[in-house]
C-alpha cells in the first residue's frame, strides 16, 4: 500500500514538474521576439470567456394576489395571495468571445460587445412566505409560484439596469482588460479599449 501510495505521489510530481517546464517554456516564447498579433490577443481574451465584473446582491419583499372576476367584478371567497421575502443576486459584465481585436502597427484596438446580465440566482434557503391566503375556488398552485418567481426576477433586472449596473459592468470590464493587457504588451503598444 506504501509502495503504490509512493509511486502515485512520485507520478503527480512528475506531471506537475513537467507542466511548470512546458509553462515556463511557452511563456518565453522561444526564440527571438514574437509580434504581437490580433489572434493572439483574441485568443488570450477567449479564454477567460466571460469576464463577469459586476455583482448586484439584493433583498427583495413582494405581494402576490389573485382572485377570480365575473366581467370585471371580483367574486368573493376567490382571493388567493401571499407576501414573500427572498435574496438574489445579479452577475452582470461582458462576453470576450464576442470582442473585436485589431493590431496596426503599434496601435492595439479592443472593441467589446455591450454588458448584460450573466446570471441571476434567488437564493433558494432565504425564501420566506408569509400571510399566505387560498381559495377552494381557487387554490395556489405550484404554476401561481413559478410565474411570479419569473415576473420578480424580470422586475428586479429591471431596477438593477436602471440604476447603472450594465454600465458600471462594462467600466470594470474595461478597466480589468487593460490591467490584464498591459502586462503582456510592451511598453512600445498603445491599447485602445472602447
Amino acid at each position: 500500500m506504501k509502495k503504490v501510495k509512493r509511486t502515485a505521489l512520485f507520478a503527480g510530481l512528475a506531471v506537475i514538474l513537467c507542466l511548470i517546464f512546458f509553462l515556463i517554456g511557452r511563456s518565453s516564447g522561444g526564440e527571438g521576439n514574437t509580434e504581437m498579433s490580433a489572434v493572439v490577443l483574441e485568443n488570450r481574451l477567449t479564454e477567460i470567456s466571460e469576464l463577469a465584473t459586476i455583482t448586484y446582491s439584493y433583498t427583495n419583499m413582494a405581494e402576490f394576489e389573485n382572485s377570480r372576476d365575473f366581467y370585471g367584478v371580483k367574486l368573493p371567497f376567490t382571493t388567493k395571495s401571499f407576501i414573500i421575502t427572498y435574496d438574489g443576486e445579479i452577475n452582470a459584465g461582458v462576453d470576450l468571445s464576442k470582442a473585436e481585436v485589431s493590431v496596426r502597427g503599434t496601435r492595439v484596438n479592443i472593441t467589446l460587445p455591450e454588458a448584460e446580465i450573466l446570471s441571476h440566482q434567488i437564493d433558494e434557503d432565504s425564501i420566506e412566505v408569509f400571510d399566505e391566503t387560498t381559495s377552494i375556488f381557487n387554490p395556489l398552485k405550484v404554476e401561481d409560484y413559478q410565474a411570479f418567481n419569473k415576473d420578480q426576477k424580470k422586475k428586479m433586472e429591471e431596477k438593477a439596469e436602471s440604476k447603472g449596473l450594465l454600465t458600471e459592468a462594462k467600466a470594470k470590464a474595461i478597466s480589468s482588460i487593460t490591467e490584464m493587457l498591459s502586462q503582456i504588451l510592451s511598453d512600445e503598444y498603445t491599447l485602445n479599449i472602447e
